[in-house]
């Protein structure tokens, strides 16, 4: 049987996790006949040699005196405390009374295993713990009367420290409430909060696995192979996305608050000192309370900003995703765990991970950048550029920093085109370049968008953006299925100096062109200034079957703005995605990417075909009010065309922007 202090000594070289080291403390108590002070006297010189975790001194000391109190009243027949993990299988009755109290026993003592919270709540085994406190396995007493089949949930109990705090229970309440509207397969799902005494405590879906930083803390542990180690980021990446796209930043994202169930699953737990990077008018509670009032965050996952105590942004969360990335791939922390402004101070540079793709180190060290300006602006993009995937013409994603989301609009202004002589440089391509003419032969005058632009403008229904190279004209967008492909094709050949011509334009139905001549002046400003303003659907070339959940990705320009997303429906109708009943919230900060209707808020349902969306933002909100979820489309485009109107004259047509997508529903098949 180890000795008290050997325990200890392995715990603090990794060669015992937190569960293992807990369960041999007790083992080691319950054999150990020596004298509790002394094991006390023994635990304290080991915690001033190598330090142990706050709560896990806390723990063992618990454990000790709790020991010493069971000894000395052992002639007392009634088992009041077990101190050993009760069988983690459901039982045919309770446990003996483990909730009351002795007489002259302290109410205010910390609770831990073997005791219960409410005379409901029984604590098995200690799971880990945290800058708030311990979390625990439990029995749920209630669920096993009622012979649920899974009786056991997880607790977390507040420790001295954080009970302590004047606000600790409104920001127990807080994580609850919000922790609540986190509903995402990576996230760890939150029942409720109560108090037991002096005592508060978080119930929780209980999970079966371990801590990522029990992975990563093992001394052999050197890293992972790179398809294993993007599946755990890439659950992270989805989590943090989604929490972002409702206004929460972790926070405190390091390996102890990602867990690794038994089937592979990766949740993130303890968004307990996330702030809300969201605050609406009407958010009074973000005026009132600021969990981050209290302190918590770990400096070796934490950004320099938030060291700084600068406002939280997803970007914040996307350095401790970097750091916690690096990990996987390497077994070391990027900068050996020193804290980032420190590791800035001193001009600290990862080193490349073996075997890691050029891409992907170009992707990694963005993401750890010590500048948030610098940084990768969302999780979108990291998760997309570190995992290699190609971007399509469609691809959101640019810069990230809050959320909210907002406005409608439509418009049915005159259709007008403003190419700028000499613009398109950077612009996709054509297939191959013209051959070259003979030696003998005047070379043609090299063409200009300038003399495009007119040709461009006499083209109905049509939303196009040209681009040159050489004297090869490649042109991508959106063109009236009546006029056809091949029709602009001759009308631009005659162009003078033009010798190919290539057009990449989607098809659009006669009942659509109301909409693209609407908002074609705003697409082409938006695909002119590198279309910061973008949207594209979920669904693999936009193809929707029926009961399929329409998902859109967003990104929006880079100012403060309000958007809209409306979906032009085949029976002639307009429904409002953005903002709705369903999606109030519709401001948006500068550079903005966000994923709409992960929820399942809308279904794909009959009539069928091919459908517009279209996204456009603007710097004032388009409507005082919101309106119908859905109403006739005309209605909507006239009423849209008069206030779009009024927000170009005041702030200037450049800060009005949009972009279409195109979706495909059917039937889907029996």
């Amino acid at each position: 049987m180890p000795s008290f202090a050997n325990a200890i000594r392995t715990f603090q070289n990794g060669g015992l996790s937190h569960n293992e080291f807990l369960a041999q403390i007790d083992r080691v108590l319950a054999n150990d006949q020596g004298n509790s002070a002394r094991l006390l006297e023994i635990l304290k010189e080991e915690h001033t040699n190598f330090p142990l975790p706050p709560d896990v001194y806390e723990e063992v000391q618990r454990r000790i005196e709790h020991r010493g109190d069971t000894r000395a009243d052992g002639a007392d027949d009634e088992t009041r405390v077990q101190t050993s993990p009760v069988p983690a299988i459901p039982r045919p009755h309770p446990p003996p009374a483990p909730e009351r109290e002795a007489p002259g026993s302290d109410p205010e003592r910390i609770k831990g295993v073997g005791d219960t919270l409410n005379g409901r709540f029984v604590l098995e085994e200690c799971l880990g713990f945290g800058g708030m406190g311990m979390v625990y396995k439990a029995l749920d007493l209630r669920k096993l009367e009622a012979s649920d089949r899974n009786p056991y949930i997880a607790i977390k109990v507040l420790n001295v420290q954080f009970r302590g705090h004047p606000k600790s229970l409104i920001a127990l309440q807080r994580e609850a409430k919000k922790a609540q509207k986190l509903a995402h397969p990576n996230i760890v799902t939150v029942y409720d909060f109560d108090r037991d005494g002096s005592m508060v405590y978080l119930t929780m879906e209980y999970l079966a696995g371990k801590p990522l930083s029990q992975l990563l803390r093992s001394p052999d542990f050197k890293g992972m192979p790179w398809p294993s180690a993007l599946r755990i980021v890439a659950g992270i990446a989805k989590a943090l996305g989604y929490a972002h796209e409702r206004g929460f930043v972790h926070c405190d994202l390091k390996p102890a608050n990602v867990f690794v169930t038994d089937s592979g699953e990766v949740k993130v737990i303890d968004f307990g000192i996330a702030r809300v990077f969201q605050k609406p008018e009407q958010d009074t509670e973000a005026t009132v309370f600021d969990p981050g009032s209290l302190g918590g965050l770990t400096p070796a996952y934490a950004s320099p900003e938030m060291i700084e105590h600068l406002e939280p942004d997803p970007r914040d969360d996307i350095y401790a995703l970097a750091c916690i990335t690096y990990e996987l791939l390497t077994g070391r922390h990027p900068f050996d765990r020193v804290p980032a402004n420190q590791a800035r101070s001193a001009h600290m540079k990862p080193l490349r991970p073996k075997g890691l793709g050029l891409r992907q180190w170009r992707a990694l060290r963005n993401a750890l950048c010590f500048e948030r300006e610098g940084r990768t602006p969302t999780v979108a993009r990291f998760l997309q550029d570190i995992s290699g995937e190609s971007r399509t013409l469609t691809y959101v994603g640019l810069m990230g920093s809050s959320l909210v989301l907002a406005a409608i609009f439509s418009a049915g202004l005159v259709y007008y085109w403003n190419f700028r002589a000499g613009h398109g440089s950077g612009q996709a391509a054509p297939e191959a370049a013209p051959e070259a003419p003979p030696a003998a032969a005047e070379a043609p005058a090299a063409p200009s968008l300038a003399a495009v632009a007119p040709v461009l403008a006499r083209v109905p229904c049509a939303a196009l953006l040209p681009a040159l190279e050489g004297n090869a004209l490649a042109v991508r967008g959106y063109l009236s299925k009546s006029f056809g492909a091949a029709r602009l094709k001759e009308m631009l050949g005659a162009v003078p100096g033009i010798a190919s011509v290539r057009v990449d334009a989607q098809p659009v139905r006669d009942e659509e062109c109301p909409v693209v001549e609407a908002f074609a002046p705003y697409w082409s400003a938006n695909q002119q200034a590198g279309r910061a303003t973008s949207i594209q659907t979920k669904a693999p070339r936009g193809e929707l079957a029926e009961g399929d959940p329409l998902v859109v990705n967003i990104t929006t320009p880079g100012y403060d703005s309000y958007v809209s997303i409306d979906y032009y429906v085949l029976d002639g109708s307009v429904v409002h995605l953005v903002p709705s009943p369903r999606a109030r919230d519709n401001q948006a900060p500068p550079n903005y990417s966000a994923t709409i209707g992960s929820l399942g808020n809308w279904v794909i349902s009959k009539p069928f075909g091919t459908e517009l969306i279209v996204l456009v933002a603007t710097p004032v909100p388009l409507f005082d009010r919101l309106r119908p979820e859905d109403e006739p489309r005309a209605d909507y485009l006239k009423a849209v065309a008069e206030r779009l109107s009024q927000i170009a004259g005041k702030h200037g047509r450049d800060k009005i922007t949009a972009d279409f997508v195109e979706i495909t529903t059917r039937a889907r098949k029996p």
